[in-house]
């Protein structure tokens, strides 16, 4: 999405350990017009999949996935990433690795909110490694339902992660997928599902 790639290489950082700094508009200041525009593709992509919910992780992933549900008019659903008082003993969960925080966690939803009619798109901030989205997949296979595909608003292609997913046969659609962020130069993939 040439949009977000003139947003990330305008406003975006490249940090040590290979880190991209999109917290102006993304994932800790939203700028909501923007993400709506992201939210908005990412249902053009999926309209005719048939989608009956959506399913991402706390907690930056939430802005885009609430733009992309309001799209596809289905309701969101969040993986908690600690098991708290208002959730029942009755949940899937399943562990993850955060690449930017560099910890191990397990996320949770409860039973009541996903089950094997529901037909799922799994939508994050970021696709790296791609243990949250493996980690949703597994959740979403608890409950028997079906992952109609994944979408990442970034990807770092140079990771693996997305391209590991995708040799599974699941569709993944990233807006913006980096190939290398060499000497804070950021470098992207064409990306083949933008409109012409």
């Amino acid at each position: 999405m040439r949009l977000l790639e003139e947003k990330i290489t305008a406003e975006g950082k490249v940090l040590p350990g290979n880190i991209l700094k999109v917290d102006g508009f993304l994932n800790h200041r939203i700028d909501v017009p923007f993400v709506m525009q992201l939210g908005k593709e990412i249902a053009r992509r999926f309209a005719n999949c048939g989608v009956s919910k959506i399913l991402t992780i706390e907690a930056s992933g939430i802005a885009v996935a609430t733009a992309a549900a309001y799209y596809l008019d289905v309701p969101l659903v969040f993986a908690k990433k600690h098991k708290s008082g208002n959730i029942s003993d009755s949940v899937y969960s399943a562990s993850a690795h955060s690449f930017t925080h560099g910890n191990d966690y397990t996320a949770v939803v409860s039973k009541e909110h996903l089950d094997e009619k529901d037909v799922v798109l799994i939508v994050d901030d970021f696709l790296a490694l791609g243990s949250a989205l493996e980690c949703l997949m597994d959740i979403t296979a608890q409950a028997g339902a079906q992952v109609v595909g994944c979408a990442s608003i970034i990807e770092k292609g140079y990771q693996g992660g997305g391209d590991k997913i995708r040799a599974k046969g699941i569709r993944v659609e990233s807006l913006a997928i980096i190939e290398s962020m060499e000497s804070g130069t950021i470098v992207f993939r064409p990306d083949e599902g933008e409109q012409a």
